[in-house]
Parts: structure tokens; sequence; C-alpha cells
């Protein structure tokens, strides 16, 4: 009996035990949530509702660009920026009171304010007259969006007067259209190159322009003004059709991207690194506490292969040669080129252009028709003809033939300057022979000419075969320079056998004075046709003036192709260049007779109507050379005129003068430190 009580007894405590136990631990549970929903309630709904947004805040500087002795050719002016960047629940309204206070702290340019922005502010500023532009029927029938759409198509010009006449409004307007132009949290830019007063005012009254900020910005400089501007390229808004391109390598819609020549080629160089800002924002995308900071970095910097000493005498050059042959009888001349290339490495010495502007009546910097207007050449691509007739098969070394003039059929002459008799494939090139390349087209052609006679059958694939040797030189295709764009010239396709004899003497297909380069420099460096190209380096971006020791990339020499022809071959044409500048008879003898350099080339005169085109190619020094160049002069009037040698011998003066003279050293980053 004892004992059957006692387990009774003992029972009930344990239980007891445990729900003192289970009543501690609800208790715990409900304290703590009560804590988690009346203390730190707010802050729990507040962190659940929460979303990250990255965000590019500010552009990052472009790298900058440097001749090939570390000179400075485009730089970075440092410059300050009205940005402004907009919540997704900032409304219409809002961003109109925060463009009115900005009106009064700068002055701002309305010519971007358009008709459709001009209305859209109309209706904003105007609520009660823009709400009058629709009938009551009007509105309860019509969805928001075609009563809008109505709206602006029912706003006229005297409505518009109401803005277009106060200075202020539009001001404001255009203040504004800035303001919507962006995203929801990007960053976009309102005014660059701002100035210190303004500046000063703004950052006074940062707190009741939210959304507004200043930002150090860069814009483009030239310290050699326009020398050479054109090949640099422009800046500009990201074209349409190439903006999912854009948008899918980190772009925004409305940065600034290089849109044409160098700066468009090296666009993923040259951007920079934009700083970002990491907001975190609540639903309705109202940012929450300060965004987190991380910095941009400045794009590359490019060297370039161009000497700008040299670069500089090249256009001097151009447009004195060119003012002295228009006041000497060609009077309609009113372009010129000249190009200087290492015919062993492809690299652009200097590279340029000059024309004539009649209604400024000055000379204008003109580098691009370089590379995208194209001429017949003449006698200058008869390196070329001569070493397609040996590897044709068609003519050898010492091939005599007989120079007098070629009728066929019914025909005018086609003839050389003068009879000259029996030449060979040297005294061809040293004498310049028309005939002698005509009787290498008419042997590939198999066209067995007897005078005045019609209907002797040819061989049309002959226009092929010579396309296809010159093509190997350069002429007629691409030359693979590092610019987004260039010619390759007119193909004249394939006519008459006299038009296959005038391809041989360069006045039927068309070539841009870039090909003609690449070509001579085939032949002077005996048979390699090398890739011409501006890069030379990339070095990282330096924190103080000067080029960083650190070369991100570094080109290497390109070799496109080998020609067919024999070392042989090559040498014998060689030859016949160096006869046309050192020979007896050879056509440019006496404009560079008594020079301190070996040099060979060889001249053309292209007869297009009443006009002329004088060009010139050659390279120096003749055993060893180290600059290749190309100078084409269109339509000239007078073909005795000696503006294509006068402009070859001079540029190749200031090429070995230059060479003499001690180049800048580029300072090394603790060099440029130190002087900073």
């Amino acid at each position: 009996m004892i004992k059957a009580k006692m387990r009774k007894t003992h029972v009930p405590f344990r239980l007891n035990i445990l729900f003192l136990f289970v009543f501690l631990l609800f208790s715990i549970l409900i304290l703590r949530l009560g804590v988690i929903q009346i203390v730190q309630g707010e802050d729990f709904e507040r962190i659940s509702e929460q979303t990250e947004n990255v965000i590019a805040k500010s552009s990052a500087p472009r790298g900058k660009m440097y001749d090939r002795y570390g000179r400075v050719l485009v730089d970075n002016e440092p410059t300050f920026t009205l940005t402004y960047i907009r919540s997704q629940s900032t409304k219409q309204q809002e961003r109109h009171e925060v463009a009115k206070k900005l009106a009064t702290f700068i002055e701002m340019d309305a010519d971007n304010v358009t008709e459709r922005d001009l209305k859209d502010f109309w209706i904003i500023t105007r609520a009660d007259k823009a709400k009058a532009k629709l009938s009551e029927e009007e509105w309860s029938n019509l969805s928001s969006k075609k009563a809008y759409q109505l709206q602006i198509d029912r706003i006229n010009e005297e409505d518009l007067k109401e803005i277009t006449s106060n200075k202020d409004e539009m001001e404001i307007a255009a203040i504004k259209r800035e303001m919507d132009s962006g995203y929801a949290l990007s960053s976009q830019a309102i005014k660059k190159g701002l100035t210190r007063d303004e500046i000063a005012k703004i950052s006074e009254n940062l707190e009741a322009l939210p959304g507004i900020d200043i930002q150090p910005d860069a814009e483009r400089v030239y310290p050699y003004g326009e020398t050479m501007e054109t090949m640099f390229g422009n800046l500009g808004q990201i074209p349409k059709e190439s903006l999912k391109d854009y948008t899918m390598k980190g772009y925004e819609q409305n940065d600034l991207v290089g849109i044409s020549y160098l700066e468009k080629q090296y666009e993923s160089l040259l951007r920079g690194q934009k700083a970002m800002k990491k907001y975190v924002t609540d639903k309705s995308g109202k940012p929450i506490d300060e965004p987190e900071v991380m910095p941009g970095k400045r794009g590359n910097d490019l060297v370039l292969t161009v000497d700008i000493d040299l670069q500089q005498e090249l256009e001097v050059i151009l447009e004195e040669e060119l003012r002295k042959a228009r006041a000497s009888g060609n009077p309609e001349a009113d372009r010129a080129f000249a190009i200087a290339m290492n015919p062993n490495t492809g690299e652009i010495l200097s590279f340029g252009g000059t024309k004539y502007d009649s209604k400024e009546n000055d000379y204008m910097e003109y580098s691009y028709g370089t590379l995208s207007e194209s001429y017949a050449m003449g006698s200058s691509v008869k390196g070329a003809s001569v070493l397609t007739g040996y590897e044709a098969g068609v003519i050898g070394h010492g091939t005599t033939l007989y120079d007098t003039p070629i009728i066929i059929a019914e025909g005018m002459p086609k003839a050389s300057y003068a009879n000259l008799g029996y030449v060979n494939d040297v005294t061809a090139l040293e004498r310049s022979s028309n005939v002698y390349m005509f009787r290498i087209a008419m042997m590939m052609a198999n066209y067995d000419y007897v005078p005045r006679t019609a209907g002797i059958p040819w061989d049309t694939d002959a226009y092929s075969e010579v396309r296809y040797y010159f093509n190997q030189f350069g002429l007629g295709t691409k030359t693979g320079i590092d610019m987004p764009i260039e010619s390759t010239g007119i193909n004249g396709g394939i006519q008459q056998v006299g038009n296959l004899m005038d391809l041989m003497i360069g006045q039927f297909d068309t070539y841009t004075p870039l090909q003609m380069v690449q070509y001579i420099s085939t032949i002077a460096n005996g048979g390699k046709r090398i890739q011409p190209h501006f890069l030379k380096e990339v070095h990282e971006a330096s924190h103080v003036n000067g080029l960083s020791d650190i070369i991100v990339e570094q080109h290497e020499t390109n070799v496109l192709n080998h020609i067919q022809m024999s070392d042989s071959d090559i040498n014998r044409v060689q030859n016949g260049l160096w006869r046309v500048t050192n020979g007896s008879d050879g056509t440019a003898t006496k404009y560079f007779k008594g020079a301190d350099y070996s040099h060979a080339g060889k001249t053309g005169t292209a007869e297009i109507g009443d006009k002329y085109n004088l060009t010139f190619v050659g390279y120096a020094p003749y055993e060893n050379p180290e600059i290749a160049l190309a100078v084409v002069v269109p339509d000239m009037t007078d073909d005795g005129e000696p503006i294509n040698k006068e402009i070859a011998q001079r540029l190749f003066k200031a090429y070995f003068d230059l060479k003499e003279k001690p180049k800048p050293a580029t300072p090394t980053d603790e060099e440029a430190e130190e002087a900073a």
C-alpha cells in the first residue's frame, strides 16, 4: 500500500517540472516575438522590402594618345559636369521643381530643346489649360495614353510662344529635358563644363536639389591643334544601329563612344572603367542610406606610330606645294596627299592630306582622304606591272621591246610620252615606257597585234590574272590598316583590250594613297606585304603625367602575304626604280640629285580627260629602307608640274633631318611624379 502511494505522488511531480519548463520556453518565445514585432518591426519590414541596385554613377576619363616618342597628342582637360540621378518613384512635377531651382544657379543653352519637349513642358506647367484641351466626354472615354497624345496634338504655336518668348522658362525646359533623358537610377549629364561660380552655388544648395551632384569629368583636347586631328576621330552618342552591341558590353544609352577613326577603332582600350555607386532601395525605388562607392579608372593610353614632328612637316609641305601649284597654272588643283611608312614594320610615320576650301579661301586638314579617296595612279604602278610580266612568263630579265605607238583598229594611238625605241625591263621603268607595259598586257591576253586591224581575238582572263598579281601588292584590296573604314578603290571590270593595256599603266582601276604606300613597301622590303598600322603600344593608365611603365599590349609586325615573284625578279625591279631617281634618263633624277641619302622611286602621270593625277612612290635608303612614301596630287591642269616630286623629296629630307635631332625622352612614372 505504501509503495503504491509513493508511485502516484512521484509521477505528477515530474509532470509539473515539465510543464514549468514548457511554460518558460513559451514565455521567452512570446517575449522575443514581441521585441521583433514592436521594437524592431519597422527595421525588419524595411529590410524585407529592400532591393539592391548597382549603377554607373559617372563616366571615367578616356585613355590618352601619344606619338612614338611619348609626346601627348590627345589629352584630357579636367572639367566638372552637373549630373542627375532620379529614383524610380520621382514624379514629373518633382523634376520640374528641381529644374526651376537649378535654372537660378546655372546658364543653360536651350538649342537642343525640341517642339515635343516644349509641348511636354507646357502640359506640366499649365495643368488647367492642358486639361481644357479635351472635353469631359473625351476625358471619360479615352485611355490616359490616347488622351495625352490628343493634348499634344492640340497644343498650337501660340501656346508654345508662352515658353519660347520667356528666356527663364526656356532654360528650365532645357534642364528638365536633360533630367528626363536618363533612366531611373542612372547618371545623366545635365551640363558639362561648369564654371566656378556655378559649382559654388550648386554646392551650397545640394540639400535642396535631390538627385543632383557635381562630378569631375574630362574633355578631349589636342595639344598640336589641327595636326592629324581628323584621324584621331570624334566622340558621340551610340549609333542606334549599334546600341544593342554596346549595351551587351555594359554601356548605357547616354554614354559617349568613339564614332570615327582611332577613337572608334580602339574604343575598348580607350574606354575608362566607370565609378560605381551601389544603392539599396525600398520597393518604391527610393534609396536607403548612403551608397557604397567603387572608384573608376581612366582608360588605357595608346602610343601611336607617328612622329609628330614629321607629321607637322608633312602638313606644311603639302599646303606650301599646293599653294605654289595653284599659283603657277593649276588653279583647279584642290587637294594633295602623302603617307610615310616604315616598309619593314608597317608603322605609319606620317599620314596627311590637305584640301583647298574655296568657300573659306583657305586650306584644311584632309587626312581621311588617304583612306577614302581613290584615283588612277598612272605610271607609279609600273613596278607591279613588270613583276606581273615576269611571273606570267611573258618577259624575262633583259627582254627588249620596241617602244612605238600602238594603234588598235581605228582608235587613237596608244603611246609613251615619246617614241623611246628599244627598251628593256629596267630602262622601261627608268624612262617610264607605256608601250613596254602595253606589250606585257597584250602578250598576257594572247593578243596577236596587227596595227589598225579590228576583230583580233584576245583572252579576257588576262584581266583577272593582272588583278590577281596586283592584289598581292595591296593594289585593289584592303590594306588591313587599323581603322574602322577604308576604300578598296574602283575595279573597272572587264572591257576592251585597250583598257587592259591602260590597267598596266595605272589608268583604269583606281587605288587609294594608302594602297600605293603598301605596294611600294612590298617591293622595298623584298616581297612582304605588311599590314600598315597606327598603334604601336598600349600602356596602363598612369596616375601622373607621362606614360606608365606597364605595357598592356605591343603591336607585332603582321605580314599579310609574300608576293610570288622571286628575289631575283624583285631585285631587278628595285634596280629599275633606283634608275628612276638616279639614272641619266630617270624621270625624277634631277629632283633627288645631291641628296645625302640613297633613294629609289617611280613617278606617275594619269591622264583623266583634260586633267592629270600626279603621283610618286619611293623609299630610302635604297640598300636598307627605313621609309617608304606615296604622294598623290589629283586634278592638275599641267602634266609638267613637279609638285609630286617636290613633295616627295622634301618629305624624305624632313625624315632624315629629324632623324639626326635628339628625341624627347619619355619620362618614367617616378620621373613624372617627381616633376609634378
